[in-house]
């Protein structure tokens, strides 16, 4: 994967709008489970782009001071060996100096080279500074977007458990309404109803039954009592 894919993913991945991610979801909960698994996944390739690429900046870094360094000590090699032929050159020595102006040629060709790699490296290491900079960048937000993506799995997966009990807890209340006729309480109360009643009745029954017995009495009393005035009259008494 170039650092360029990643980059763009981490761009793209970072600038995710949740809510809109969560209002398109036919289940929102299973949909932030799998971008919880997508951002976890890139981010941990990300994290290896970054290393690698920031591996590869601190290698041209060192290149490049080294650059810079043999520069400099070419360059002073070049002034020793100027110094040496231009002291041989007062000396009479016009050969040995010659020997040293040469040497100081060729230190300064490698001075040349060594500062000629160093300048060509600069806009290498510009470009990849700064492409390590918005990998970190881009890091750190898919970072706090995954922990948004948690926090929205959390809060949505805590509604809808409360929602489910509530849900609950009415179809409960509804199951044992007093109110309606269908209710299991309400059949009980019929019941008991109907046998207060029927014990009611079988009071009430009990009761004209007595009355009869007591009627009859009174009846058979007076049938008596015109049966013994008849007997005294048959014997004059």
């Amino acid at each position: 994967m170039t650092k360029q894919t990643i980059l763009g993913r981490v761009t793209q991945l970072a600038k995710a709008n949740i809510n809109a991610l969560i209002d398109q979801a036919e289940d929102p909960q299973k949909m932030l489970d799998q971008l919880i698994r997508d951002y976890t996944n890139n981010i941990a390739e990300a994290e290896q782009a970054v290393a690698s690429t920031i591996g590869n900046l601190r290698l041209m870094e060192q290149d490049h001071k080294e650059d810079v360094e043999a520069a400099a000590e070419w360059g002073g090699k070049a002034l020793a060996a100027s110094r040496k032929a231009d002291e041989l050159r007062g000396a009479g020595s016009a050969a040995e100096a010659d020997k040293f102006d040469n040497l100081a040629k060729v230190a300064l060709g490698r001075q040349l080279q060594s500062e000629q790699e160093a300048r060509t490296a600069e806009p290498t290491i510009a470009s990849q500074s700064e492409v390590v900079d918005k990998l970190k960048t881009g890091l750190d937000q898919m970072k706090a977007k995954l922990s948004e993506l948690k926090a929205k799995r959390d809060e949505l997966v805590a509604r809808a458990k409360s929602a489910q009990a509530q849900n609950q807890m009415m179809d409960a209340v509804k199951n044992i309404d007093v109110l309606d006729p269908t209710s299991e309480l309400s059949r009980f109360e019929d019941k008991v109803r109907r046998e207060e009643a029927k014990a009611l009745g079988k009071q009430e029954l009990a009761a004209s039954s007595l009355d009869a017995q007591f009627e009859q009495l009174d009846s058979l009393g007076a049938s008596a009592e015109v049966e013994a005035r008849l007997a005294a009259l048959k014997t004059g008494a």
